[in-house]
């Protein structure tokens, strides 16, 4: 992997200096249900899922609906798992003119995968996805955000499989992701530079890295916080934020995961009830479109 970043083509309508105000910054769901995330993996095995309550469609109902009273458009990153069993709902979320991209088949982290099953998993989500919608998929997203270094070779096999861009990267440390030294900002990963690699956003501040991109970053910290953070990076970085979540995150009401530790338990639930209200203030507070359009992947309508 490339250690160094090219300096980004200017994203539409950005100003860098100009105040928040100009910048139009990325939005991104992670379509999954409750009880697919990496932190309850030891506790609700890929076999029992198909009997575990779904609440995908209401969670990303309620987000579409979030949105569309925004005049907001996002990418979702889109499990083909959810999707062969909710097709109507990957139709209607095309159909409200937002990106479908890929998060690949059942959840499995890259580094769990030999370099084959990953290709055939990244392949066939793919596909899925493109029967599914009728649109390109052109954008992936690993699984826990799980390119680390042990499996950057995961880039030329996106590229491989006919992807433009990832967002699999966190460049910070973190117990179950994180990429440390890698560019900070959307720079091209392989030999090639066919790929674009758009990393979760970050923020310096008191000497150190801290991811700001969203999930639990965004629940944890006053809402405040996080908005310091989005201005920050437009003001010291004159760079655009990339956002990310799950549908999950606005249900305070879903089941809990039986026998999950102590500290799952707190980064999957904390204020669950808060989500949607903050989210509803990000929304006003920034601007916000697709990942493939202020990549230059898909032009401006």
């Amino acid at each position: 992997m490339e250690t160094q970043s090219r300096r980004p083509d200017p994203v539409p309508n950005d100003a860098p200096g100009q105040g928040a105000a100009t910048f139009v910054n990325g939005m991104s769901v992670d379509v999954e249900e409750h009880f697919q995330v990496q932190a309850f993996a030891d506790c609700m095995p890929r076999s029992a899922w198909n009997s575990a309550p779904s609440r995908v469609e209401h969670n990303v109902r309620q987000l579409l609906e979030l949105f569309a009273g925004h005049g907001v458009h996002a990418t979702f990153f889109t499990l083909a798992w959810v999707a062969e069993r909710h097709p109507a709902l990957v139709r209607e979320i095309a159909a409200a003119g937002h990106e479908i991209a890929s998060h690949g088949c059942e959840h499995i982290p890259v580094y769990e995968q030999t370099p084959a099953e990953f290709r055939a998993d990244a392949g066939r989500s793919k596909a899925v996805l493109e029967d599914l919608a009728g649109v390109p998929v052109t954008g992936y997203r690993a699984a826990s955000f799980s390119v680390v270094p042990r499996s950057a070779w995961a880039f030329e096999e996106l590229e491989r499989a006919g992807y433009r861009y990832s967002s699999s990267i966190v460049p910070v440390s973190h117990d179950i992701y994180g990429f440390p030294g890698a560019p900070r900002f959307r720079h091209q990963p392989t030999a090639s530079r066919q790929l674009t690699e758009c990393p979760a956003s970050t923020v310096r501040a008191g000497g150190r890295l801290w991811a700001c991109g969203g999930g639990g970053f965004f629940r944890f910290f006053p809402y405040p916080v996080f908005r310091w953070a989005i201005r920050r990076l437009h003001e010291q970085d004159g760079q655009p934020h990339f956002f990310y979540m799950h549908p999950w995150e606005v249900d305070p009401d879903q089941p809990r995961v039986p026998g999950a530790r102590a500290r799952s338990r707190f980064r999957h639930y904390v204020n669950l009830d808060k989500t949607a209200s903050r989210l509803d203030r990000l929304l006003r507070d920034f601007r916000w479109d697709r990942y493939d359009r202020l990549l230059g992947i898909q032009p401006a309508p």
